[in-house]
This record gives C-alpha cells, structure tokens and sequence, in this order.
C-alpha cells in the first residue's frame, strides 16, 4: 500500500466517523469538494499545508492521515470497498 492509499483510506474512515460529507470537509477546510474526492481515491497527493488543514478539521494530527493502518484493518476495507464497488454496478 502506497502513501496516497493510506492518506485515502485514512481520510475516508476519519471523515466518516466524524459524519461529514466530502462536501462539508471541503467547505470547512476551504478547499475544492473534488480536490477532497481525488485524495480518498488516491488520484492526487496532497502537499503538507492540506494535510494540517484536513487534520485540523477533522481534529486529528496530520501523522494520523498518514498512519499505515493494521494488516487486519487494510483486508476489511479492502473486502468493504470490493462489496460496495459489486453493489454499485
């Protein structure tokens, strides 16, 4: 797992744990809602300012958004977002 999918995953899960939209980060945050979608899709990096002000949202440390999750977290997500991906079709 690269540093975008970590940054991505981590992202994803703190912000829905928190219950805020992609929509209401990137409003509080002041940036773009798509610039928001890239980065939990590991399509962008992000530089070090939009990561303290991400982490400030979501009242985290940066170093969280880039923590690399347990081996056992990373399988559910992955089976999670494999389901969901199936049901979307």
């Amino acid at each position: 797992m690269d540093i975008r999918e970590i940054l991505a995953l981590n992202l994803r899960k703190l912000r829905a744990a928190r219950g805020i939209s992609q929509e209401e980060l990137a409003h509080r945050a002041e940036i773009d809602r798509t610039y928001i979608s890239a980065l939990e899709r590991s399509v962008y990096a992000a530089s070090i300012d939009v990561l303290d002000t991400i982490a400030r949202v979501l009242n985290v440390e940066a170093s969280d958004l880039l923590k690399r999750p347990a081996p056992t977290a990373t399988k559910k997500v992955a089976v999670q977002q494999t389901i969901e991906c199936k049901t979307k079709k």
